[in-house]
């Protein structure tokens, strides 16, 4: 009996365990439904807010998307180059002439639309068809106004445009094109047009979201959306110019060739840059595209439209950043990370007798700047005449110098040459001597009085040295002959120079405050 008793209580707690762990399993499967129910519906929540990001970017297509145009343009260039078969190669054109190009152009790692269709006319010059994009600015009195890029629409001798609703206008006219900027100003005649609204680029931060809108592959009102994927992005080759003004948003939204020209929005809706490139090794996007920012644009916009053409400020300084020059400034006493290194100022600018080479430039109108981009683009932003207040480390001390600025020549290549002025005055009295790495200039009674040469009678003066002449000279310098000939002018040193062979070396005269001498000039092979 009692052995019964034992059983009948092992088999009641077995069964009173089995209930337990049967009880206890389902109250887990309850709560692990409960847990992912409640995360599904959380989910669907959460998806509702992004219904309301779909809708903002649905709204941001609606407010944009009227302004913006298609642009087809038609180029000539004048004598054709000789080689027609490299032409056809170039631009994929087939042997018959019809050009049935597909706008790739080269295969160089930062592409710009080319021109789709290009074709040699009877007379031997060279037609160019393509197509871009653009977006309404302004429209009044029956006209609107059209921002788009000077590859675009520079140099064009016909475009027509293309609005939203399908109406094409013919025969638009250029108002005005920069390719320093890479910017250009179309008008058309037309009635109930919906301008764009200008935004604020310098409030852009990395990940913030944007749009771009255009005609990609001639596809009409498309539109792309991604983030701001890096900011002040300089030296990317992009625009063709050796003194162009480099400053681009670049973002992770598709822009492919027939982008260029239409605006990159935020998510306002407000114009916050101007598609102009991608960085590709095939054509087609991979991933990086760059916009020219609308506090660059909108004053390049307004000058091209009113004027025609775009006036900037000048310095006239050769300028480096300190952070790749950071032995350099610290030889002339600046310690700090960022800033632009003054190597040499050009002669006849506002910058001579205000800065000194060695000078290290870290702000502009209490503004810093980390780089000579950035000091060439707010200098270029600046209107002639405009004092321009520069914090300058010199000899280690800080110090405020203010220089009115000049007005920026038309060839800055001449003024890089020391050639400026020379165009039309062969006597000149200011030369270069480019392979040399120095420029000069014909004794006066000012550069006399301050470089310490007032016991001097002729020569010319070396008002700038490049970094790393291979000249060995310094500003101040008076040279009174070259190899066998006297110079007493900067004429008679330009010609001297030119009869002589710098990779063999010349051999020059020279005076300055220490003394004088003979210094062998010779050009590294």
């Amino acid at each position: 009996m009692k052995r019964f008793q034992k059983l009948f209580a092992a088999v009641a707690l077995g069964s009173i365990g089995s209930a337990s762990w049967f009880m206890g399993n389902s109250l887990i499967q309850d709560v692990r439904f409960a847990r992912a129910d409640d995360q599904v519906q959380a989910s669907r929540q959460d998806l509702q807010k992004a219904q309301d990001l779909a809708d903002v970017f649905r709204a941001v297509g609606k407010a944009v998307e009227p302004s913006v145009v298609s642009i087809e343009v038609t180029k000539t260039v004048k004598g054709a180059h000789p080689n027609q078969d490299f032409l056809r190669r170039f631009f994929n054109m087939p042997n018959n002439g019809n050009g049935n190009g597909n706008g790739n152009g080269g295969d160089g790692d930062n592409q710009q639309d080319q021109p789709d269709n290009t074709d040699p006319n009877p007379s031997g010059d060279l037609v160019e068809k393509g197509e871009g994009s653009g977006v309404i600015m302004d429209a009044s009195d029956g006209y609107g106004y059209i921002l788009t890029n000077n590859h675009v629409a520079g140099g064009a001798s016909k475009m027509t445009v293309t609005l939203y609703n399908g109406d094409v206008i013919e025969d638009a006219k250029l108002m005005g094109a920069d390719p320093k900027s890479d910017l250009a100003v179309v008008r058309i005649k037309a009635d109930h047009l919906i301008p764009a609204k200008w935004g604020d680029s310098d409030t852009l931060e990395k990940g913030d979201w944007i749009c771009a809108f255009g005609a990609p592959f001639d596809f009409v009102g498309s539109m792309t959306h991604g983030i701001v994927s890096a900011l002040h992005r300089t030296h990317v080759g992009i625009i063709d110019n050796d003194f162009s003004y480099e400053n681009f948003i670049q973002v992770d939204a598709p822009i492919n060739p027939g982008n260029s020209g239409g605006p990159l929005v935020n998510l306002h809706g407000e114009v916050v840059g101007v598609n102009t490139a991608i960085a590709s090794r095939t054509g087609g996007f991979q991933g990086i595209g760059f916009a020219i920012p609308s506090d660059q644009a909108h004053p390049i916009y307004d000058a091209l439209k009113d004027k025609g053409k775009v006036t900037r400020g000048f310095l006239g300084v050769v300028i480096e950043d300190v952070t790749l020059n950071k032995d350099k400034a610290a030889s002339a006493g600046y310690l700090g990370d960022n800033g632009v290194f003054v190597a040499g100022t050009e002669f006849n600018t506002p910058a001579i007798g205000k800065l000194d080479e060695g000078d290290v430039i870290t702000a502009i109108n209490g503004k810093p700047v980390a780089t000579a981009a950035d000091l060439r683009n707010q200098i270029a932003m600046s209107a002639p005449g405009t004092p321009v207040k520069l914090t300058v480390s010199r000899d280690g001390k800080e110090q405020t110098v203010t220089i009115k600025l000049g007005e920026q020549p038309d060839d800055m290549s001449a003024v890089a040459s020391g050639e400026r002025g020379r165009q039309n005055d062969q006597n000149s009295d200011s030369v270069t001597a480019d392979s040399l790495g120095f420029r000069m200039s014909t004794l006066t009674d000012e550069l006399a009085t301050r470089f310490n040469l007032q016991d001097a009678k002729s020569g010319v003066v070396v008002t700038t040295v490049a970094h790393g002449s291979p000249a060995g000279m310094h500003v101040g310098d008076l040279i009174t002959k070259i190899g066998r000939t006297d110079v007493t002018d900067a004429g008679s040193a330009a010609d001297a120079i030119a009869k002589g062979d710098p990779s063999k070396g010349i051999a020059m005269h020279v005076t300055n405050q220490d003394g004088s001498h003979f210094l062998f000039v010779k050009t590294a092979q």
